[in-house]
């Protein structure tokens, strides 16, 4: 058997996330409080007659109805719904790959797909979003590392950590390459809704090819990622066969979820949330840009197009994983470090945080900072 790959930024999140004072490693926004999500007394009285069995294993019927709104064409059988983004990948993985398979994986990339097709010894390929191109995606060489034993391209759109969004014509050429070996597509589009600068929603990779899985979740552009509630969507026979392996996992998410993300969802609450989430994304980016640029010859960043996160670069004589852990330990401070990512000297910083938070988490880092450049 191999060696087990752990997931080194959930690792390091799971461990700090909740014991420091300034948490600025998370790639959503401020959380929204169950009283902000519900605030109709009728719809509160229904939750709490609710008989708490199980849900319908892969969603009740009137989430994934809300769910198939958001992808023309789609129907229930479309949808399974999961206990988040990340069980939805990883069945996703289990039921398309096998040990020695290969897959292409854009990077860098929410590492979790990366680990997962390691862990089942697959044979893993990359593609790279390049900074000197606006972290725009290399497509010559996605062409150069396909094959024609490729099974599965893995991409994220909007991507994390980078917050680039790709264009149409960079969506179309992904496409195209998965089409020509016959690769499955699978899109991971979480922080769809996260746009920082237009109020146009990215676009799936849905229905562009018939070999599309695309998974999302309420975490990042809704603001909930405590209800754990993600999905896939892809052709009926592929998404049954993912419910299979979900049936080894989760069985299914709980029903509370299932009905409050299908309040989420409705067409009366999800605009509201999505409104939300781009106004902490554009209240939080100026004060992180402020900062930089106050530590002038520091940091190199391109700005997110999308997501509540910052890819920057830093010009210190330290490693990402030693500065963030002396962070942690010396200012209370946690930011994900690049090594996370296999680029060091890099920092991922969130800021769809409330301002005074946001501002008190940069002030501290700026106390390590002067430090180390004294």
């Amino acid at each position: 058997m191999s060696t087990f790959q752990p997931f080194a930024m959930e690792r390091m999140m799971s461990k700090w996330e909740n014991v420091v004072d300034y948490n600025l490693s998370e790639s959503g926004v401020h959380p929204i409080t169950a009283r902000e999500l519900v605030d109709d007394p009728a719809v509160v009285e229904e939750l709490l007659t609710t008989k708490l069995g199980y849900a319908q294993a892969n969603g009740i019927s009137e989430l994934r109805e809300q769910i198939t709104s958001l992808y023309p064409g789609a129907g229930p059988d479309n949808v399974l719904v999961t206990v988040g983004c990340a069980e939805a990948n990883f069945n996703a993985l289990q039921t398309l790959l096998r040990p020695g398979e290969e897959i292409v994986v854009m990077l860098p990339n929410y590492m979790q797909i990366w680990g997962v097709a390691q862990n089942l010894g697959a044979k893993v390929r990359a593609f790279h979003l390049k900074e000197n191109l606006g972290w725009a995606p290399d497509l010559d060489e996605l062409n150069d590392v396909i094959t024609e034993q490729t099974k599965l391209i893995a991409v994220c759109n909007p991507n994390n950590p980078t917050g680039h969004i790709l264009t149409e014509a960079e969506m179309e050429a992904i496409v195209a390459v998965a089409e020509r070996v016959g690769a499955w597509l699978l899109a991971d589009e979480v922080y769809s809704g996260a746009e920082r600068l237009s109020n146009t929603q990215t676009p799936s990779f849905w229905g562009r090819y018939d070999k599309v899985l695309a998974t999302n979740s309420l975490s990042k552009a809704y603001g909930l990622p405590g209800l754990r509630i993600g999905w896939v969507v892809g052709s009926p026979d592929m998404v049954d066969e993912i419910w299979a392996r979900h049936e080894y996992t989760a069985i299914s998410a709980t029903m509370l979820a299932n009905k409050l993300a299908a309040i989420a969802l409705s067409p009366k609450v999800r605009p509201r949330l999505l409104q939300r989430t781009r106004s902490y994304i554009r209240r939080g980016f100026p004060i992180l840009e402020e900062w930089l640029a106050r530590h002038e010859g520091t940091f190199t960043l391109v700005p997110p197009q999308a997501a509540a996160i910052a890819f920057i670069r830093y010009h210190l004589d330290i490693n990402s994983a030693e500065l963030v852990e002396r962070l942690m330990r010396e200012k209370s401070v946690f930011i994900v470090p690049g090594d996370h990512f296999g680029m060091d000297h890099y920092l991922r910083i969130g800021f769809g945080l409330p301002p005074d938070y946001l501002q008190a988490g940069l002030d501290h880092i700026h106390e390590l900072i002067v430090e180390l450049q004294r």
